[in-house]
């Protein structure tokens, strides 16, 4: 006999029939999130890559692709596997690879969409290009510049040149452009310094491509930003496109970040948790810890009692394996027995890493579940 648990939920179901933990989206939200973010991207026209390592999830892939975004983002080869298997058209493997076993994996993904990669190293080119002309495939390949971020990319315009000729020389790829992202930038605090740090970022990028159009070669697309500079990557006169991630959910580190004007994306993402115990005055204990909510972007902000619950103000102090400590808030002698069985909805300091915990999102619009939708990339981190 196979013994497998219940679902965390069906759809139709109340929220307060939800098992707990449990991993939700608030449609409302998300929709508007997503209806945002598209629309600055094609009022600027430029193309909207959004990073799919923030949800793994290819139902969410497929939503972004409805509402105008060219593809996806995929930070490793084997979480591109669920996407492409469910049709996405377009994927863009925006980090590097070494070795045999992941230059494999390329040129199999190459075989069943339109696939572009990410360089900085002739000896990365040449493996690919080397197997992708035995299996028949072509696959762009865009080189990395360090914009900033002083992490992958290269670093001078010779050894820009260098891969572009590397690439040029093997008949099975073909240069695309170039890939620039500062990831550090993102979580700049302090607006003003994020548009710094973002700015700085374009205009090293600007300079690349300007070396490379005084030798004649041309550069199609120049592919970066995020969440938190899109404003700025927007309006910089160097993105062709553009790879946002994470404004479909927000989380508490993005929450914790000064943004200004009109472009404002909200909070989707949220642990639906359960009070399951009290027996200190001014503490209660929920069911979600370290197994199920990221902590290193901080622990949960803002914690709020779920639609039919109801208590004193709850701060979430500390996570344990399988445990969630929350205290109450400016009142450390307040009675807290009668939490037990209260519903919270925590919003995780950081969606990507949450994400991968879970294997589905339960959405829901109002009150009521209204779709699961597989998590299909978790765990693939190859």
């Amino acid at each position: 006999m196979t013994l497998t648990p219940p679902p965390a939920a069906r759809v139709g179901d109340t929220l307060s029939s939800v098992s707990t933990p449990s991993l939700l989206i608030d449609l409302d939200t998300f929709d508007t999130n997503i209806r945002t973010m598209a629309t600055l991207a094609a009022s600027h026209q430029i193309a909207l890559r959004p990073h799919a390592k923030a949800h793994k999830s290819s139902a969410i892939a497929q939503r972004q692709i409805d509402a105008g975004a060219v593809g996806v983002c995929c930070q490793k080869l084997s979480e591109a596997y669920p996407f492409a298997a469910a049709g996405i058209a377009s994927i863009h493997i925006s980090n590097e690879f070494v070795g045999a076993d992941k230059i494999a994996m390329a040129v199999e993904l190459a075989s069943h969409t339109a696939l572009s990669v990410c360089v900085d190293s002739v000896d990365q080119v040449n493996a690919l290009g080397t197997a992708a002309a035995k299996a028949g495939v072509k696959i762009d390949v865009l080189p990395e510049v360090d914009a900033g971020q002083h992490r992958c990319g290269v670093i001078s315009v010779d050894a820009l040149l260098e891969l572009v000729d590397a690439i040029a020389s093997q008949s099975a790829l073909r240069f695309a452009g170039l890939q620039a992202y500062h990831g550090g930038a993102q979580h700049i605090a302090d607006w003003t310094a994020r548009k710094y740090a973002a700015n700085r970022a374009a205009d090293i990028t600007t300079e690349f491509v300007r070396a490379l159009d005084v030798r004649g070669i041309g550069c199609g697309v120049v592919t970066g930003g995020g969440t938190g500079t899109v404003e700025f990557d927007v309006t910089s006169g160097i993105y062709t496109e553009i790879q946002p991630g994470s404004y479909i959910f927000m989380d508490g580190d993005y929450g914790g970040i000064e943004w200004t004007g009109s472009l404002q994306f909200r909070q989707s993402l949220y642990i639906l948790s359960t009070v399951m115990s009290a027996n200190r005055p001014g503490m209660a204990v929920c069911d979600v810890g370290l197994k199920g909510l990221a902590v290193d972007s901080g622990l949960p902000r803002h914690t709020r009692w779920a639609l039919g619950s109801h208590g004193p103000t709850l701060e979430y102090v500390g996570a344990n394996d399988e445990h969630g400590m929350l205290s109450v808030k400016d009142n450390p002698d307040e009675h807290t027995a009668g939490l037990v069985g209260q519903r919270l909805l925590l919003p995780p300091g950081h969606c990507d890493p949450t994400a991968n915990l879970y294997d589905n999102y339960v959405c829901f619009r109002a009150d009521r579940v209204e779709a699961i939708w597989a998590i299909d990339a978790r765990g693939m981190s190859r």
